[in-house]
């Protein structure tokens, strides 16, 4: 009865749900809807401006339930084309800043040029891995996944920079981007599980790159965080690509074994909490997996990946980013005596601006 009901509803806005990335905050709908419009990453064909510019809380639910009934149905690609936003005519939505019309060219070629170059660092990386791994999958997974959550502590740690400083806090980028390393971790405990970690070369070569990729995350985010969310979304892009390709390859098979204890443990026991706190796309308690193999043990790595490249989306736009467990009528109560005025601040150089020609004081 409630499919029916909300059918009608569901197929109006199909063609924007795949890009709807809920922005929770006070003012949601003028905010998610800015957001969408004037987002630089978004393909020319993911959202247009005609979009509707308001979404109820009954709306935002349905979507994530509907999410929810089709589990194999994510398809990251359709929303999410980094590759295509470098390309673009620095028009519309694709290659604009998130001031849209507003910004100069300027802004626009900067914005450009951090792509590009987030680009060509995701493919150099990719063609090495195709190289070294190209008929070892487990080996390649567990590298990947040890790489996968370094992006999380930097971002972590030039947060809690930034917060020892007093010059911003944001508790709900802190919550995210940890449970974000969380579900990584037992990614990468799976893959051990599976044996990718059982050569000497493979976690030599996985640990020394992480420590490289950790200090370039942590310098990136620092002087431009919008580039170093772009450069995350191009590499969990890669990883949803892999993921997907393995499972279409070698779907029969996996079907034939056995599940991972550790995946069964993480996504079917104990406190949910923190595996709903990364996927700020969707409401909490409406993605509960069933595992009874190991295709779906690989199904589910294959969507935590589509739900943090969606994440890194959001995290592009200033202030966009809200804990899905904050809530609408709560939205700001999570955070109260806990943000300082004017908390937004691009870079190291905008938050020393501001830091210098505004005071700010803490409230108690």
């Amino acid at each position: 009865m409630a499919i029916s009901i909300f059918s009608s509803t569901i197929s109006a806005i199909s063609s924007s749900s795949s890009c709807f990335k809920p922005n929770i905050s006070n003012n949601f709908s003028s905010i998610s809807y800015n957001s969408l419009r004037f987002n630089p990453l978004f393909s020319s064909h993911s959202c247009s401006a005609s979009s509707h510019p308001s979404f109820s809380r009954k709306l935002f639910k349905v979507q994530a339930t509907t999410l929810q009934e089709d589990e194999e149905k994510v398809v990251v690609e359709d929303s999410f084309q980094p590759k295509s936003s470098p390309q673009g005519d620095g028009s519309g939505s694709n290659g604009e800043p998130p001031d849209g019309s507003s910004s100069s060219g300027i802004e626009r070629w900067v914005v450009k040029l951090e792509q590009s170059i987030n680009i060509l660092l995701t493919d150099s990386v990719i063609k090495i891995l195709d190289t070294l791994y190209h008929d070892r999958d487990y080996a390649r997974f567990f590298v990947l996944e040890t790489i996968a959550r370094v992006p999380y502590f930097a971002f972590m740690s030039v947060l809690h920079m930034y917060e020892s400083f007093g010059w911003w806090r944001r508790a709900d980028y802190l919550k995210v981007h940890f449970a974000e390393s969380w579900n990584e971790m037992h990614h990468l405990l799976i893959m051990e599980e599976l044996g990718g970690n059982a050569w000497w070369f493979d976690r030599f070569l996985s640990q020394h790159i992480a420590i490289f990729y950790y200090f370039m995350t942590a310098f990136m985010y620092t002087l431009s965080p919008r580039m170093a969310y772009h450069f995350s979304e191009c590499v969990e892009n890669h990883a949803f690509e892999t993921y997907d390709k393995f499972i279409k390859a070698k779907g029969d098979e996996l079907k034939k074994l056995p599940p991972s204890k550790v995946a069964l443990k993480y996504y079917t026991e104990g406190d949910m909490y923190l595996f709903d706190e990364f996927q700020t796309s969707r409401a909490p308690n409406t993605r509960r997996p069933i595992i009874d193999n190991l295709y779906d043990v690989f199904i589910n790595i294959r969507d935590d990946e589509a739900e943090h490249c969606k994440t890194m989306k959001a995290c592009q736009t200033p202030g966009n980013l809200r804990s899905p467990h904050s809530g609408f009528d709560n939205a700001f109560e999570d955070d109260a005596g806990c943000i300082l005025p004017d908390t937004s601040c691009e870079g190291i150089v905008d938050c020393i601006k501001k830091s210098v020609t505004r005071p700010q004081s803490i409230e108690k």
